[in-house]
């Protein structure tokens, strides 16, 4: 409430016209409410108990008038209350936007930012309309309860006493639970908003939590979020229950005390027009116009504090919805990735160089995990420099200053929930997606602008979906190296394991029909045309999901035992087990390194790992 207060003030200071004509709207409603009760004790006094039935009717007709002209005033409060709620509304659209826009160019949390689309959508209109609701309500309760306060005073001072010590306490009551209700409120709508990101979240990453092992974990983190949720509603039921016991208080007590006063009254001289004018008052205009407050206030304006701070004040902690077990990072939050180190592991024929150590550290010169190849030595397999990849100009970054180092014959993993950015590395370096800034190098070559012919014997990119096209077995295999004899093709059947299915369809010469392929053979073809591939890098994007493990591994395995180096995008946390190198990313920072390694710095890798292994993981 702090934080919306100064912005409060400031937004209705800079609007003086507006309140004055909306404050003289109001004085005319104070007008119509006085005249009611005082024109129905008039009548009654001064006419049908005076036997002057023209003068009652008279000011019968006085107090139907009042009561006609709330129409033309409920108007003009309607026209003034425009000029507040839609600035106010325009404001908020434009901070929800900047908000969001900003926390995209500074690369903080947000991912997709549910939370912003909310704010910008739903609370930005939950707020308006609080707020128009707020103003309509506070006012005619404070202007309707001056003419009523002022009758009653008029027609004598001791129905006050009676009337007043009822409704303060009621309304003080009432008052006391604003604030502990609007707490429970807070409560109630941020354990609606994690629960709902985490079913958003858990539906995007319904492939790694089946293939990771950590479903149960996952709904075990829906459950608990469930029953915060839970918890928040009975709290603000709780509090919505004091709070009709305070409008009892103040609408019903002071009814019940007036009428229990009627022989003291009548005792001290008042009349009974003005005990009718006084029922008059409570009746018609003071109580509902308390009932009408104590329900915008307890409703609407919980929702309208709640909502502007959580528009106006900082981020929720978007770390509060994740946790241990889900095997996902904490909702939105993408933070710049740090290097990915250490340097990759040179092979055995390469030089040695005593000069560099085995990982920089964070005041190195040289960017982590990206040192230049030996001077004289060959160039890495796959070199990233500080690479940027955002998905437009003011986009949340899916890579933000990647380094990364692959030296010639190794075999690296890339691991990670979906979405965080596995595919769209493969595509980098196979060239087929430009990044927004850094360098992507193959083989010591810029591919960002080559022709395809020059990337195609640099690099083979096996997709997840498969393509076999209508011809023979060995048209699809030798697609990529069409020079290839039949021992060649008859050595990639054998080591993929894709001779039953050559003898099933009839041998190398037969046609090939896609439709009668299942997707897991489909993705045999492609592994086999990628391992004849003389292509010195191969990129697999999820190329075995299709296979089972053990058909997983025996692909894997071919492919690593051939000439030139292998980056994987990880289905299965066994090719992580069977990598050279893990390349972790989870949307914090891009951790590198062995197996073991990647345990020791990455909570997201041992998380994965535990669930992998049926139990939690150790760090070494």
């Amino acid at each position: 409430m702090r934080r919306v207060t100064p912005p409060a003030r400031r937004f209705l200071a800079r609007r003086p016209g507006v309140l004055a004509r909306l404050a003289l709207w109001s004085l005319a409603e104070t007008g119509q409410a006085f005249l009611v009760g005082y024109g129905v004790a008039r009548a009654v006094d001064q006419g049908f108990l005076a036997g002057d039935v023209r003068r009652g009717l008279l000011w019968l007709a006085i107090a139907l008038v009042a009561v006609l002209f709330g129409a033309p005033v409920i108007r003009g409060v309607f026209t003034q209350l425009a000029g507040l709620t839609e600035p106010l509304r325009d404001g908020l659209v434009r901070r929800a936007v900047d908000r969001s826009l900003a926390r995209a160019a500074w690369g903080g949390a947000g991912g997709t930012d549910r939370a912003a689309v909310s704010r910008l959508t739903n609370q930005v209109e939950i707020a308006r309309d609080s707020f128009a609701g707020l103003v309509l309500t506070l006012r005619s309760f404070v202007f309707t309860a001056a003419g009523a306060l002022l009758g009653l005073l008029s027609l004598h001072p001791a129905l006050l006493v009676v009337v007043l010590p009822p409704l303060t306490g009621g309304l003080l009551l009432f008052l006391a639970t604003l604030r502990p209700m609007a707490a429970a409120q807070r409560r109630a709508l941020a354990a609606d908003e994690a629960l709902g990101d985490h079913a958003a979240r858990s539906r995007a990453a319904l492939r790694d939590l089946t293939a990771c092992g950590t479903g149960p974990g996952a709904a075990r983190r829906g459950a608990e979020l469930v029953d915060a949720a839970a918890a928040a509603a009975r709290a603000l039921a709780g509090w919505a229950a004091v709070r009709t016991a305070a409008l009892g208080v103040a609408g019903q007590l002071p009814v019940l005390a007036l009428l229990l006063a009627v022989p003291w009254l009548r005792g001290r001289g008042v009349t009974a027009g003005a005990l009718l004018g006084a029922f008059t008052y409570l009746v018609q205009s003071l109580l509902p116009a308390l009932h009408t407050l104590m329900t915008a206030l307890g409703a609407a304006g919980a929702r309208l504090l709640v909502v502007l701070d959580r528009i106006i004040g900082p981020e929720p902690d978007a770390t509060k919805a994740s946790g241990p077990g889900t095997g996902m990072p904490a909702p939105g939050h993408r933070a710049r990735p740090k290097p990915a180190y250490p340097a990759a592991p040179r092979p055995a024929a390469d030089p040695p160089d005593a000069d560099l150590p085995d990982a920089a550290g964070p005041d190195s010169a040289d960017p982590v995990g990206a040192r230049s190849p030996v001077r004289g030595g060959p160039a890495a397999a796959v070199e990233l420099r500080s690479v940027t990849l955002s998905y437009g100009a003011r986009a949340q970054p899916v890579l933000d200053s990647l380094d990364l180092r692959v030296a010639p014959g190794e075999r690296l993993a890339v691991v990670g929930p979906s979405g965080i950015g596995k595919s769209t590395l493969t595509r980098l370096v196979a060239g087929t997606l430009a990044p927004s800034g850094g360098e992507v190098r193959v083989a010591g070559r810029e591919v960002t602008g080559r022709a395809p012919a020059e990337l195609a014997a640099l690099r083979v990119l096996v997709p997840q979906e498969a393509y076999v096209f209508s011809g023979t077995v060995a048209d699809n295999l030798a697609y990529l190296r069409p020079d290839a004899d039949r021992a060649d093709l008859d050595a990639a059947v054998g080591a993929l394991g894709l001779r039953p299915l050559v003898e099933r369809l009839g041998g190398l010469d037969a046609p090939v029909r896609p439709a009668d392929l299942s997707p897991g053979e489909r993705q045999l073809v492609a592994l086999a045309r990628a391992h004849l591939s003389p292509a010195p890098l191969l990129l697999l994007d999820e190329a075995t999901c299709h296979l089972d493990p053990a058909s997983e591994a025996r692909a894997e395995e071919a492919l690593a035992r051939r000439r030139g180096t292998l980056l994987v995008v990880a289905h299965r946390l066994s090719s992580a087990v069977r990598a050279d190198r893990v390349l972790v990313l989870d949307g914090t920072e891009a951790v590198c390194g062995t197996h073991e390694e990647a345990l020791e710095r990455s909570p997201l890798y041992r998380d994965l790992t535990g669930h992998w292994n049926g139990g939690p993981a150790r760090t070494p």
